[in-house]
């Protein structure tokens, strides 16, 4: 079996990435994943078709729930969820379909990756949507994935007192989250239509499978890449419990932030004294696999609500963008509202202040070298002073929105961080190194720059440094998490490497 493309991972890069591939009739395309496929609506399990994110811990087949080490100081694990389906994690997430900003591409373009400017990205981004509010030169009507804002009239009571809040503190209205730059408090845009979650299967597989040059296999796990010399040749893929060898001209790994790193450094790709510790002989010595491990730390301050019923809502709707005190990273702190949040066994509202912009990495390693065996991941949450400065600002903003006129008749007492946490700066820090979570969009563990760079692994057209035939497309590549929830970021990259891989002879 041959095919002129192999592409591992079906989520919101490697789908949208096989689709547009296999527009070309002489291209071959085969596509694996390792979870199960549902090519229609009809049999799309619950969990999957809700529209809004599966919690950390959740027990299901189609989710893979990662232990991980948030900091030192916190000694709970923290779990982070990723998407066992056709569609990846974007059968699982929240819906929200955020471009990332101008600065974070004008960032990767002064890092060595001219191609990932914001002008070179925006046409991706533009071919992905077909957006049901806007139009103009910054919106698409007739890409595959639908994109709207639900109206305020549906908004739970909460939001709007929240809305209401950030205005009356001098923020700005933002209808439009997806216009360049745009920053203030406004509606989420969601990839969710009727309460139905549109994946990436839905949006590009489902009008591609009909192609004869399209072969999508589910239930289908890679074990590792298979190399002859510097060049990579194929896959050895595990399925219905037999192993098989299939061979490409062109191997594009997209299993995502945990799952690309882990397959290249199976396959002997990677840092050479790990791969030893883990007894896999290196066969190309890459030291930045499973390096520059990126995210989004989280600070939540919880309260009981005041008794005022809510809408059944499923979607995260709402949300506060704006630059920290002092900082010359525009747009690096969020604040969101979440009012199904359960604390102590039972319903509480969460105010998460969110750091975008985290100056501080991780690290993800092999545990062993079973395919099966889950990575350790280990992220230096708000280690360093300054991203521990700006979570604690937003803390203290969420604090003063939730207690203003406009939105403290909906919430009762405060929680969390309770006032002896609340009475220092040194006792507020504490509680928030111990207490801190994730945004859930682990990103750079094959980061993307040019081979100057020591922990660069793929250069700007995703191709693997040293090796042919070899590349990367999905979260892992970005040098640095985008500003925002990633995962229209992940769909671009899979668009923007399609194109790559087109205009190659």
């Amino acid at each position: 079996m041959r095919y002129d493309v192999i592409v591992v991972g079906a989520g919101s890069a490697g789908a949208p990435l096989a689709a547009r591939l296999s527009e070309d009739p002489s291209c071959s395309v085969l596509l694996l994943e390792d979870g199960p496929d549902y090519p229609n609506v009809e049999r799309l399990p619950e969990l999957l078709a809700r529209g809004y994110h599966v919690m950390a811990g959740y027990q299901d087949p189609h989710v893979r729930n990662y232990a991980a080490r948030a900091n030192p100081q916190k000694t709970e694990p923290m779990l982070m969820p990723s998407g066992r389906a056709m569609g990846g994690t974007s059968t699982i997430n929240s819906s929200i379909f955020l471009r990332g900003a101008t600065h974070d591409f004008d960032s990767w373009a002064a890092w060595g990756n001219p191609e990932w400017s914001y002008r070179r990205v925006l046409p991706c981004y533009l071919r992905i949507e077909r957006d049901l509010d806007f139009d103009g030169d910054f919106h698409n009507k007739e890409g595959p994935l639908p994109v709207r804002r639900v109206p305020q009239t549906e908004w739970e009571p909460n939001l709007r007192a929240f809305y209401r809040a950030c205005l009356d503190r001098g923020f700005s209205e933002s209808p439009d989250m997806n216009l360049p730059d745009a920053a203030g408090v406004g509606a989420y845009p969601v990839s969710n239509v009727g309460g139905l979650r549109v994946n990436t299967a839905m949006a590009y597989l489902d009008l591609a499978r009909h192609r004869l040059n399209l072969t999508i296999r589910s239930n289908a796990l890679v074990r590792r890449v298979l190399l002859e010399g510097n060049r990579a040749v194929g896959v050895e893929v595990i399925s219905d419990g037999q192993t098989f060898r299939v061979y490409g001209h062109e191997i594009v790994c997209s299993a995502g932030a945990f799952g690309s790193p882990m397959l290249l450094m199976r396959s002997g790709i990677g840092p050479d004294d790990h791969l030893t510790d883990m007894g896999i002989e290196t066969k190309h010595h890459l030291p930045g696999v499973g390096r520059n491990l990126r995210n989004h730390p989280v600070s939540g301050v919880i309260y009981r609500d005041a008794g005022m019923k809510q809408k059944d809502s499923v979607l995260s709707l709402v949300f506060l963008r704006y630059t920290a005190a002092g900082s010359d990273t525009p747009h690096d702190m969020s604040i969101s509202v979440d009012n199904r949040w359960v604390f102590d066994g039972a319903p509480h509202t969460r105010l998460s202040a969110c750091l975008e912009y985290a100056r501080g990495a991780g690290r993800l390693t092999l545990t062993s070298a079973d395919v099966s065996a889950p990575p350790h991941l280990e992220y230096n949450y708000l280690q360093d002073p300054w991203d521990l400065a700006r979570v604690r600002e937003g803390v203290h903003l969420a604090i003063e929105l939730a207690e203003s006129p406009a939105m403290k008749h909906m919430l009762a007492q405060r929680v969390a961080p309770n006032d002896q946490e609340m009475a220092s700066e040194d006792s507020l820090n504490q509680w928030i190194l111990e207490n801190v979570t994730t945004g859930h969009h682990s990103s750079g563990t094959c980061k993307m720059g040019p081979h100057t760079d020591p922990l660069a692994v793929v250069d700007q057209y995703s191709r693997v440094h040293g090796l042919e035939g070899l590349r990367v497309a999905d979260a892992s590549i970005m040098p640095d998490v985008v500003r925002v929830n990633p995962n229209a970021t992940c769909i671009m990259i899979g668009e923007k490497v399609s194109d790559f891989i087109r205009q190659q002879p």
